[in-house]
């Protein structure tokens, strides 16, 4: 069961994992209202070299959707992991394996997502790089305004290390 630890997210490493410079989206999707797939985009209209992992969708943002982390060719450097609580572990332990050493656990408002105590846990043990939690919209440049609220409370709060 989870004990709801707080986990400080370094500014420092998720600007890194952000640059890629190549980045793979787990549990982005074509569903309506998808967030996985808000974060694709973001990440696609600013340049980077991002791909979308689902295990039914083929296509997304018109490039090839792969149904798991080993199916996506050619190098990935850092994950983002857009699916609940239940499946994050598995996609951790998925990125050792590959050998995939930067894995960002997603929170959004309201629920853990994947940034679960056991998911950062298991990443932390496996001695990846962990982001635990926070939204990637909170560092992607140029932030919007609603993410610099949100990125300015989640400091306040001492969810969030000085930059």
């Amino acid at each position: 069961m989870s004990r709801h630890l707080r986990h400080t997210v370094d500014p420092g490493l998720a600007t890194a994992m952000l640059a890629g410079p190549r980045l793979a989206v787990v549990g982005a999707s074509g569903s309506s209202g998808n967030f996985g797939a808000t974060i694709l985009h973001e990440l696609r209209s600013r340049g980077i070299d991002a791909v979308a992992v689902h295990p039914t969708d083929t296509s997304l943002e018109g490039v090839d959707t792969y149904p798991s982390l080993a199916d996506v060719p050619g190098t990935v450097d850092a994950v983002i992991v857009m699916v609940g609580a239940d499946r994050a572990v598995d996609v951790v332990r998925e990125c050792a394996t590959l050998g995939i050493t930067k894995v960002w656990l997603f929170r959004g408002i309201g629920s853990a997502g994947a940034a679960s105590d056991e998911a950062i846990e298991l990443a932390t043990e496996l001695g990846l790089d962990v982001v635990p939690g926070a939204c990637p919209l909170m560092f992607l440049e140029p932030v919007g305004w609603f993410h610099r609220v949100h990125r300015s409370a989640r400091r306040a709060r001492g969810a969030l290390a000085p930059a």
